[in-house]
């Protein structure tokens, strides 16, 4: 793995238009690529087929060649001078590899269509380490897939990137502009949705979630909204000891998603 060139000055054109893919989530939806970093997440992305050109550092040069193998004659890359590495990492301890990659895209259609019938609805969640982590978390629960309203925090936002620790390439996803036109379309193939609130009637592992089901997550400091609960089957409720109102969004959503896994496994 070796170039001539060597990319050391921050007004290089891929530079600034790699520091924009980190900054703006505008820039990402206009030209439908996001930037994904460490060792991990860029072979996820050779692995999916997603990756568009590799960024690597001159210290990590050795190091990256040996973890992705032959591999790496087969794909674009470009060498970085470290001080301009860091100016493009939005990490505290940067790998010293990142890529820009293409973003999967799905039809809603497909992901109500799933044979697992199990679906997180996501009422304008704002919290980028929220997002990341129920999309990962969507994953090992064996989840349809993550529908969230567009008012929702950009899941290639770096830091939701990284908190999916890779599962952004595996888990079916979906931003649609109606939640509650999704709910209707949910209940009328005939599945239950549940909205989670305090005051929920029902405690939620007395469900029965084994004919396939929906369920919705709240914004952070709102809860999930009126119109939106006003389309829910139930609400259902988290119980709670001592003087908490409330769990983190991403705490209550892996309860949930795995009770709904643990039935389906008996």
């Amino acid at each position: 793995m070796s170039k001539e060139s060597i990319i050391s000055s921050e007004s290089n054109g891929q530079i600034k238009e790699i520091i924009k893919l980190q900054k703006q989530a505008r820039e990402r939806k206009k030209t439908k690529k996001f930037v994904v970093e460490g060792i991990k997440m860029v072979q996820e992305a050779i692995n999916f087929k997603k990756l568009d050109k590799m960024y690597v550092s001159e210290s990590a040069l050795e190091k990256t060649a040996q973890s992705i193998g032959k591999k790496i004659e087969e794909i674009p890359y470009e060498i970085v001078a470290d001080n301009v590495f860091r100016q493009i990492s939005d990490t505290v301890t940067p790998q010293g590899v990142l890529a820009v990659v293409n973003m999967p895209e799905y039809d809603i259609k497909d992901i109500l269509s799933d044979d697992r019938k199990s679906w997180i609805l996501l009422d304008d969640l704002r919290d980028p380490g929220n997002l990341g982590t129920i999309v990962r978390t969507s994953e090992g629960a064996g989840m349809s897939g993550v529908i969230m309203s567009r008012e929702s925090v950009d899941l290639f936002n770096p830091k939701v990137v990284r908190s999916t620790m890779g599962a952004i390439f595996r888990v079916p996803f979906c931003y649609v502009q109606s939640l509650t036109g999704v709910i209707d379309e949910i209940k009328s193939a005939g599945y239950e949705v549940f909205a989670t609130a305090m005051e929920g009637s029902e405690v939620y592992d007395c469900i029965d979630y084994t004919n396939g089901a929906a369920f919705i997550i709240g914004n952070e400091a709102n809860g999930v909204s009126d119109e939106v609960f006003e389309k829910a089957s139930k609400r259902i409720r988290i119980p709670m000891e001592g003087k908490l109102e409330s769990l983190n969004a991403a705490v209550s959503a892996a309860i949930i998603m795995y009770e709904i896994a643990r039935q389906k496994r008996g």
